[in-house]
């Protein structure tokens, strides 16, 4: 049976090139503390310096301003903590999205519980903030503007240069989560205008457990979640994870160097895809019809459940996922496709696929074919099931 792997938003595979950055950083002549200062601990400190020095280029920053951290999610955490806490002086009201990440929106609830003042934003059908939106919510006592570049759910690529724009004239803080298009599209820190931004290792190919944050010079921010040592220049406590570090650097060199040419065959197959899945009857794209990640396909399955259609893919060798997340034990409709006014009993038929750089037009074609008999089965069982009812 063929095995096809359609996921690459959920996480992707380590590149063998990047393994063996990893593998040698983890031996006996690289394994040095950098804080350490003997050679041992010298000879890592460079290569760190090294590695800060790739990430910051493929950003468009100044090494200084990059921190390495375990993720995305520590990163958005660190981002809107940090200045939440540094500047709440200066006011209490956080703006933000009703699709962003759990990672943003729950770091930004819990300081609505502490006392700030939080608006969330809503988005249209296609899961796309109103910069007007934002600009009508802006008050004197804004402090920070938290907004996604890219959906991690539907796709949908923001308008954060816009919105950045607009923070930087208010005097506003900008925090945009770019797990999901970094690497994908350009992503570069001054052409979106903004303060804070984070990515992570494991959706370019690189390990699990590493990230990092860019914190522009001159942001008024301060380290609010970890205490310890002075590493990362103060800013994160905690001996650097190296192996992930190097990892890191060297998936970011591999997608800078393969961005364009891989963004633009991604592209073609995702159009295949989204061109027959949405001639079947019942099969609708979610996310922006134009203005979505190239390797990004979202769809509602009406009259069929997510995650029946995603067991069935899988027992033909397809791994996909749905925007619904089994939270103890019950399946809970995605809050992106609820926000973007998708029914309930439609947002339960969602369907991601997401596709990398081994994906080929022969296992889009395998899908093609395995899906649309799996999509009829499922109808007639729903049919039979009402029926029965």
């Amino acid at each position: 049976m063929r095995s096809v792997y359609f996921d690459h938003s959920g996480t992707t595979p380590v590149h063998p090139e990047v393994a063996e950055e990893i593998y040698r950083y983890l031996t006996k002549d690289n394994f040095g503390n950098p804080s350490s200062i003997h050679h041992y601990g010298r000879q890592i400190k460079v290569k760190v310096a090294e590695a800060r020095e790739k990430v910051a280029r493929a950003l468009g920053a100044d090494p200084g301003e990059i921190v390495f951290t375990s993720g995305g999610t520590e990163s958005d955490n660190m981002a809107i903590h940090g200045a939440a806490i540094t500047n709440k002086n200066r006011g209490n009201h956080i703006i933000t999205s009703a699709v962003e990440h759990h990672a943003v929106l729950n770091t930004v609830k819990a300081l609505g519980k502490e006392g700030f003042d939080i608006t969330i934003l809503p988005v249209d059908q296609y899961g796309m903030v109103s910069v007007e939106d934002v600009a009508a919510a802006i008050t004197d006592r804004t402090i920070l503007i938290t907004i996604m570049h890219a959906n991690n759910e539907v796709g949908t690529v923001m308008p954060v240069a816009e919105i950045g724009k607009l923070a930087q004239e208010r005097g506003i803080i900008f925090h945009v989560d770019a797990v999901q298009s970094f690497g994908k599209i350009p992503v570069n820190v001054d052409g979106l205008g903004v303060s804070l931004l984070s990515v992570s290792g494991h959706k370019i190919y690189g390990p699990k457990g590493i990230g990092a944050l860019y914190i522009r010079k001159g942001t008024r921010w301060r380290q609010t979640l970890f205490h310890g040592g002075s590493q990362e220049r103060l800013r994160r406590a905690g001996t650097e994870n190296i192996p992930g570090i190097m990892g890191l650097a060297k998936a970011v060199e591999l997608a800078m160097k393969n961005m364009d040419a891989e963004s633009s065959r991604l592209r073609d197959l995702r159009d295949k895809i989204i061109r027959e899945l949405t001639a079947i009857d019942g099969v609708r794209l979610t996310g922006h019809p134009v203005l979505r990640l190239p390797n990004h396909a979202s769809f509602i399955f009406k009259h069929i459940e997510g995650e029946s259609l995603l067991l069935s893919l899988d027992m033909k060798g397809i791994a996909a996922s749905t925007g619904s997340a089994c939270t103890s034990g019950s399946l809970e409709p995605s809050h992106v496709l609820l926000a973007m006014g998708i029914p309930p009993e439609e947002a339960y038929g969602s369907l991601r696929i997401t596709l990398g750089k081994d994906n080929t037009r022969e296992d889009v074609d395998y899908f093609l074919e395995v899906i649309k008999p799996i999509v009829e089965r499922l109808r007639n069982m729903s049919a039979l099931q009402e029926e029965v009812v």
